[in-house]
């Protein structure tokens, strides 16, 4: 009986997790076209591209918005959420800050200007919370998360993005939990945020 390559080197085999968790592209993969942008702007680009795995060829439309980030403020009275109108809901929506990376921005730094841009609040000592994407497909947007309970009051009321919030709010854990439970928040940016949040931080 031969060997594994990993056994043979002294080193242990790959279980079935490792082995899902290789980063490397598979080998049903022959092909990947180039890609054809159908539509840009400074918000976002669509494109085509066409992959071929094994014997069947994919054309794949994706939605490109870049990176995103969003950020979880704690203090004494709560979860800092602010309120957005989001048109395909047709009402007002309850999310945590976050938005956009900009061009050669930092994911950190951008967490910090758009809490400061939507609130008026700096944060401070960001700490990693989970880093997910949305899509795997056909939308581009990896999401990076963070949390803090470090922060102060930076910006006057009067200069916030008022054009883009409508108000904010401190909200006890609790409650956005059960907001999030009875479908109040159903963006996916807070839910998955204040969730994690919820269970890797708060309950250590």
């Amino acid at each position: 009986m031969v060997a594994h390559k990993s056994e043979q080197e002294g080193q242990e085999p790959q279980d079935g997790f490792s082995r899902a968790m290789d980063r490397s592209r598979p080998q049903c993969i022959s092909r990947i076209g180039p890609q054809e942008t159908l539509f840009e702007n400074s918000y976002q680009r669509l494109y085509k591209v066409s992959v071929e795995l094994g014997t069947i060829t994919k054309e794949i439309f994706v939605t490109d918005y870049g990176e995103r980030v969003g950020v979880i403020v704690e203090g004494f009275q709560g979860i800092l959420l602010t309120r957005q109108y989001r048109h395909l809901i047709d009402r007002i929506s309850w999310e945590i800050p976050g938005g956009k990376v900009d061009l050669d921005e930092g994911v950190e730094d951008a967490a910090q200007r758009e809490c400061l841009e939507e609130t008026g609040i700096l944060c401070r000592e960001l700490k990693p919370l989970l880093m997910f994407h949305p899509g795997l497909d056909t939308l581009y947007n990896p999401t990076h998360l963070f949390h803090t309970r470090t922060f102060e009051e930076k910006t006057a009321p009067e200069r916030i993005h008022r054009d883009e919030v409508c108000g904010q709010e401190w909200v006890p854990l609790e409650k956005c939990i059960a907001m999030i439970s009875s479908q109040i928040m159903v963006d996916s940016l807070s839910v998955i945020a204040l969730l994690s949040y919820n269970a890797f931080i708060q309950r250590k």
